[in-house]
């Protein structure tokens, strides 16, 4: 549903969406072949500000992209009684393999609303534009004369996907529903990101009928593939050879939320990465590729986000005290507000200048407990105007500066809501220090004293304990206090000594490349293996190692 390629060209909510432009970035860079199919939202996702009362509110302008391309392919499909045109786009030009964009908000189009906003919208608007990405997106592929042998369905909502395969087989094969089903599973292989069961889509059956979303399947047909209510993520779990979670910790809960559901494909865990090129400084990469001293290009770094904030905010943050970053969707299992919580020893290290504190970050635009969250952050913003920093409307250029600037990354989910979580990786690459709890991605490389600290262990009873706000905040505070602020002001050689490991440890095991080679040899070519031809390009539809010399690496 979403790609983050580039702040201008604003599809994308979070991390979801920058994962999977990070995943093209990859696959052009690794000469894979791969292809996205996705939408082109007119509204993007919002625009936030801050009001005078410290309140977020929401603005979308319509944009204008300068940078995709018309192909020229229009395709239709049946929604709500009325045949959809959908025009067909493309864009590859941030170092990207191509990604093709379907569109309904075009002139003459009365049908604009289905592609306006993404996650926007009541419910017809959502399923609207999700049988836009996935029976529309199989018909574009088809119209592009682009012959598919692997359909990556990145979470659920492009699951109308396999029922269009499916309703392909049966009307153009004649093939049997069962038949056909069976013969998609072998196309298709997905991978689900929330971890928690409230998080995933499920839909009325009445609703599903009433904006045509069978396409041709019957209610029993429907029933069998993601039950009753229809849940996109049983549908897609069931029309997948394999699927996968996106971090070790991740399998273990995915497994555990759908093991009483039958005939699903197997989930294994395949840890998300990021496009080290994009989010790595470069002056970092090359003091640390050279062995040289990385705190002079780390003071560079941190210099320009200082700069962004005096201009932006009126703050002028002192460049030699030390300044944590947090930066992320606004949702209540984040917490981003926890290190605000006991005021008594939080407040002398504010007041003193010896910890400085950056925040951004963006909340659903219905999510009223994530804007709440913001607006207790504006509140210690000017509670504390010359250390705490809120920087509104978040977005990549904004990360960018942050996972480069700051001295520490902060990261304290409710465990085990975090599924993999990427911004502590983009941190991590570039020597910015990893202050977090484990969960996600964390459990697989930080060592704590030694390439960054964590705040608790792999430990079931904390999992399930009642009291881990107060267990994570007592542990935040003593290992902040106790440990990271004194290395910074008293022991910059370790601290150094730490940045390298830092970067050490990120810049290949959490990769993208890593990733996508990864999703070949342990999904791509096993579920290839089921098929009786030869692999083609791929289809990805969303949601520093060497390059690949080789053309036909991934052949």
């Amino acid at each position: 549903m979403e790609y983050g390629l580039n702040s201008a060209l604003p599809i994308y909510a979070g991390g979801l969406g920058v994962l999977a432009g990070d995943y093209l970035k990859a696959a052009k860079d690794l000469n894979a072949p791969i292809i996205g199919i996705g939408i082109l939202w007119n509204q993007d996702y919002t625009e936030q500000f801050i009001g005078q009362d410290g309140r977020p509110y929401d603005m979308y302008p319509n944009y204008e992209f300068s940078s995709v391309e018309n192909t020229g392919i229009e395709v239709t499909l049946r929604v709500r009684g009325a045949n959809v045109t959908c025009k067909v786009h493309k864009i590859d030009k941030y170092e990207n393999n191509t990604l093709y964009l379907l569109d309904t908000n075009f002139p003459g189009s009365p049908h604009g609303w289905m592609t306006n906003r993404l996650y926007g919208g009541v419910e017809q608007d959502r399923i609207a534009a999700e049988m836009i990405l996935g029976i529309g997106g199989v018909r574009a592929l088809r119209a592009l004369g682009i012959d598919i042998d692997i359909y990556h369905f990145n979470e659920g909502h492009a699951v109308f996907a396999s029922i269009e395969l499916i309703r392909e087989k049966m009307q153009q094969d004649k093939m049997s529903f069962h038949e056909a089903w069976k013969s998609t599973q072998k196309e298709v292989v997905f991978t689900t990101h929330t971890p928690v069961e409230a998080g995933n889509e499920i839909w009325g059956h009445d609703l599903l009928q009433h904006m045509e979303a069978y396409n041709g399947l019957t209610y029993e047909q429907m029933r069998e593939i993601g039950d009753d209510p229809f849940n996109m993520t049983i549908a897609a779990l069931r029309t997948a050879d394999m699927a996968n979670a996106v971090s070790k910790l991740h399998g273990q809960t995915a497994r555990c939320m759908w093991g009483n559901v039958f005939e699903t494909a197997p989930i294994i865990s395949i840890t998300n990465g990021i496009h080290v090129n994009t989010w790595q400084d470069k002056r970092i990469r090359n003091a640390f590729e050279k062995g040289e001293d990385l705190w002079e290009p780390h003071m560079q770094c941190k210099k320009e986000l200082n700069d962004f904030v005096k201009h932006h905010t009126g703050t002028t943050l002192n460049p030699d005290s030390l300044v944590i970053g947090f930066a992320r969707r606004v949702a209540p299992y984040k917490r981003s507000e926890l290190i605000f919580r006991n005021t008594d020893i939080i407040d002398p290290l504010l007041r003193e200048g010896k910890l400085q504190l950056v925040f951004s970050g963006k909340a659903h635009p219905r999510d009223s407990m994530g804007k709440e969250i913001i607006q207790k952050l504006v509140e210690m913003d000017r509670k504390y105007p010359d250390t705490v920093v809120f920087l509104e409307n978040y977005n990549m250029e904004i990360a960018k500066l942050m996972i480069k600037g700051c001295d520490v990354w902060l990261n304290n989910p409710m465990r085990p809501m975090e599924a993999s979580g990427t911004s502590g990786m983009k941190a991590a690459v570039n020597g910015v220090l990893n202050l977090s709890v484990v969960d996600g991605w964390v459990a697989e490389g930080l060592q704590h004293g030694i390439s960054g600290w964590l705040l608790c262990s792999i430990c079931k009873n904390e999992l399930l304990t009642k009291n881990q706000d107060e267990y994570d905040l007592h542990r935040l505070y003593q290992v902040l206090i106790a440990e990271v602020v004194p290395t910074y002001y008293k022991d910059k050689q370790k601290w150094q000594n730490m940045m390298r490991a830092s970067i050490d440890m990120a810049h290949y095991q959490f990769s993208s490349h890593r990733m996508l080679r990864e999703y070949y040899d342990v999904m791509y070519q096993k579920t290839a293996q089921n098929q009786t031809k030869h692999i083609r390009p791929h289809a990805f539809v969303s949601s520093a190692p060497e390059y690949v010399e080789q053309p036909n690496q991934f052949q």
